[in-house]
Formats: C-alpha cells, structure tokens, sequence
C-alpha cells in the first residue's frame, strides 16, 4: 500500500510506502494464516507420508516485506519446501500487468522472480502463473523462451473447443507448455461460499467435497485444480469458521471416496506430455483472467482513471532504466503491482468483494493520491 501521499508533499517527501500500515497487515495475515496454515500443511504432508501435495505462487513483493518484517515466515516456506511436497511457482515480481504494457519490463519480473525462488527455496520454477491468471495465446508464447512445463490459467468457457473442460490439461495454442486451468466452481465453493448460511451446500464438509470430486472423477476427469488465495485460511475465513479443520480433514475424505492422487502442477504437466494421448489446444485469442464473472481485465484497466495511471507509470521505463539505479527501478517496479489499479475501478466501486480490500473511501481518491506519487516519482527521474 502506498501512504496518504497530498498535492503537497510532492517534491518534498520521495518515500511512498506505508510502511506501518504494511507491517502491521503483513503481521497480522502472518499469526492469522501463513504460519498455521504452513505448519497445518507440513503435518498433514507428514502425516500422509508425502502423499500430499501442494503449490504456491508468492509475488517477490510479499517475499520482499516477508524477509524484511517476518523472517520466521520465510522459513516455514523454506520448511515446506524442504518436504519435497511443494512446488513454487514462478510469476512477474511485483505482481504487476507488465505483460500487457511492456515485455521488456514482464521479462525481467519473470527473471527476478525466478532467481528469488531459487535462493530462497533451492528449487528453478518450472510452471508458471501470470498476475491475476492473466492468459492469452501471446502469454504462452512470451514465456515460451523459459522453457516453463506448465501455465496457470482461468479456465474460461467461452474458449473451449467442443469436449474441452477444465478438466483435462490442454496444451498452449503457442508455445510448449500445458495449460492447467483452475476451476472456477469448486475453488470458490471454499474462497468465497464457506461461510455463507445462505447457500444451499452450507455448510461444506470434507465429506461432501470430496463426493463432488469423484462424481468429476466418474466423468473421466484429468485433473481438479483448486487454486485461491492462501489467505482464505485464518485471514478471510477465520480459524473459528472451521476452514482449517475443513483442510486437515479433505485428504482422507477424497482418499475414502476417490482414486484420486494430490500432484504438483509440473507432476500434471509431466504425466499428460508422457501419456502420448493426442493434444488437445486451448487457443485464447483474447486476454482473460480469474477477476469477476466477466473473467477480463476489467477489474484493472476500464476505467480512464486506470488506463491514465497506467499509461503513466509504464511510460516512465525508458527514464527508470537510464538511472541504472536499483533503488529506482525498486520503486518503480512496486508502483507497478496490480492493486493500485484495482482500487481506482468505479465499476466495481460498491462490489462487496471489490470493497474488502479497497484502503480508500472511493477509487478518485486511490487515483489522486497515486497520481501525487507518480508525479514526485517522476519529479526525480527528470
């Protein structure tokens, strides 16, 4: 998050984080849900004698603060990696939309991103996720030079061949790498229906869940990808909810009622390119992601106050990387990350979902006060 940043201190004040807001969320969703949950998911891969599996994708933004303000939390990921049960992903470094304003700049995310998860987790990511499961046809090819097994991505309908579902591991219209596809139903019966009285599943038990898996797995089902984000545990949901129980519980549910097996997505990737089963394409002409039903960039770039924003900050490149500084190009890698757009979408301005994570009281506001930061940012620039 950036601080409450007036018209007034620009030229005065070239320090742009909140940095106490940051450490005390960073603290707080850190007791809440990283190190429960890690040590929930280090006894349950105990437990099942490797039998359970799981992957992450961590921005190199939260890396950063998590190494800076709560290294204990760095070494709980470090503990799971060790297991040799945890894949972690590769994406852009500051969760940025690099991939739609400039490649040179999603190129060096990408590597940043990947040298990082190699010295903090001793592993070189072979799958890779986009920011907000960003994906089209040009993604795959953009990333085809990185030699990735496999591509994260929204499973979206409108893009299915006939017998397609996100089901079955598909292959990237361009490029080499399989595109596994979340789904959609399933992960947010968790991220978003658990705690909900009104839905008509409530409430959800391992037992049901895993019923649900196998009548997919009858249908001849590939694999199931339930992918969200890892605060739904403790943070979003809290402890009290259940969730971590619902978690604890869900293996030896699906292993009572399924055949099914947990794999890594790279495991997924392999296994299908070895199957020798003729290739199935999924051809995505157009940019998706995971955002809101419309499954678009929406959520990020509608908006004129967003496009200007953007338009701003990804001019600014060729200025950034004449400084040769890395202190520059840190700062503005980091006004690049996606949420500082989010905020400023009027669209979704009164979304209940949109709201829960907005800092500002309206999306003018998120868009003046980074404004005066970009304004500043380039004050030093030039």
């Amino acid at each position: 998050r950036l601080k409450d940043y007036s018209f007034f201190k620009i030229g005065v004040d070239h320090n742009y984080g909140a940095t106490q807001t940051n450490y005390a969320i960073l603290s707080r969703v850190s007791d809440l849900c990283y190190l429960p949950a890690n040590e929930l998911l280090i006894k349950m891969i105990e437990e099942g004698k490797g039998t359970f599996k799981v992957a992450f994708s961590i921005s190199g933004t939260v890396l950063d603060q998590l190494e800076q303000f709560r290294p204990d939390v760095i070494e709980s990921f470090q503990a799971l990696a060790k297991t040799g049960c945890v894949e972690f992903l590769n994406e852009t470094f500051y969760h940025s939309l690099a991939f739609l304003f400039s490649r040179t700049e999603f190129d060096r995310q990408v590597e940043m991103h990947a040298k990082r998860i190699e010295k903090l987790f001793g592993m070189v990511p072979s799958t890779f996720r986009n920011t907000e499961l960003i994906y089209d046809n040009n993604l795959a090819k953009a990333v085809e030079k990185f030699n990735f097994k496999a591509i994260m991505a929204e499973g979206v309908d409108r893009f299915y061949s006939q017998g397609q579902s996100n089901t079955q591991v598909l292959n990237a219209a361009s490029g080499t790498a399989k595109c596994i596809l979340r789904n959609t139903s399933l992960s947010d019966d968790i991220a978003f229906r658990f705690t909900d009285p009104t839905w008509d599943e409530y409430p959800l038990t391992p037992t049901k869940y895993a019923t649900w898996l196998a009548d997919l797995e009858a249908k001849g089902a590939e694999t199931i990808n339930i992918f969200f984000d890892y605060e739904t545990f403790g943070e979003h949901r809290k402890k009290e909810t259940g969730i971590f129980n619902f978690l604890e519980n869900l293996p030896e549910a699906i292993a009572a009622n399924t055949s099914l097996k947990f794999a890594t997505p790279t495991e997924i990737a392999t296994k299908s390119e070895e199957s020798g089963k003729p290739p199935s394409v999924y051809d995505v002409p157009e940019v998706t992601s995971w955002a809101d039903a419309s499954r678009d960039l929406a959520a990020w770039t509608a908006d004129n106050m967003q496009k200007d924003a953007l338009n701003k900050v990804y001019a600014l490149e060729k200025a950034v990387l004449a400084t040769n500084d890395a202190k520059i190009l840190e700062v503005w890698g980091r006004l690049q990350t996606s949420d500082h757009f989010y905020y400023m979408s009027t669209k979704f301005w009164k979304d209940p979902v949109h709201a829960a994570f907005n800092p500002y009281k309206t999306p003018y506001d998120a868009y003046i006060n980074y404004m005066n930061v970009i304004t500043d940012f380039e004050s030093v620039l030039l």
